[in-house]
């Protein structure tokens, strides 16, 4: 058995939808939802330091982002769906950015393996498409209350895909958070060079 996987690049810059081939018989299938060599041949160097997992559970209608981490110190994360499905976004908040305001995303879930790279400064989402969805993180940072920002996930600039047949299902802290154009003004955003700066240091 040869592990294979291909890529795609994202239209937020450095981000990435990583896919594995799925082998099945009829115990069952295996995959590898991360591998060192497609991720190196499609980014251009290794993953970071692994440093915590997330694991979260959520029903159908959970809405969960947009979050990102200030930088300094910024978290760059590989994300996958162990269970259920979503649909993962990836937005690009990176003021200088030259895909700045950008968005796309994947549907992931334990079928067909997906994964998503992003990048330091990249603002993430998800919306779970099942009850008992679990998706799981790999990230370079531990987590620091006061470092951890979120952007409105339905601010109507950014038109990201939140399904029309989902009633979402949100914490207050998500609710109340401010548009893309607001934290923009008041400077919460991170700087592209930066991002840049600290996710080289990820990789040494």
């Amino acid at each position: 058995m040869t592990l294979t996987m291909t890529s795609r690049a994202l239209a937020v810059d450095g981000a990435y939808e990583f896919i594995p081939r799925v082998f099945d018989d009829k115990r069952g299938s295996f995959t590898s939802p991360y591998q060192e060599s497609s991720f190196v041949e499609a980014t251009g160097h290794r993953l970071f330091h692994v440093t915590q997992t997330n694991h979260s559970t959520s029903g159908r209608g959970v809405v969960r982002g947009l979050h990102f981490t200030v930088c300094p110190p910024g978290t760059a994360k590989y994300v996958y769906c162990s269970r259920g499905r979503v649909l993962d976004i990836a937005l690009d908040i990176r003021v200088g950015s030259p895909t700045f305001g950008a968005s796309d995303s994947a549907v992931l879930d334990p079928t067909s393996c997906h994964a998503m790279y992003f990048p330091v400064g990249v603002a993430h989402a998800f919306v779970a498409l099942e009850d008992d969805t679990v998706v799981s993180y790999l990230l370079s940072g531990e987590y620091v209350q006061d470092d951890e920002k979120a952007l409105s996930v339905m601010d109507p600039a950014l038109g990201l895909p939140i399904p029309e047949d989902i009633d979402p299902i949100m914490s207050e802290r998500d609710t109340e958070a401010p548009t893309l154009a607001e934290a923009q003004a008041a400077g919460l955003l991170p700087d592209y060079g930066k991002c840049l700066e600290i996710d080289r240091g990820l990789r040494s």
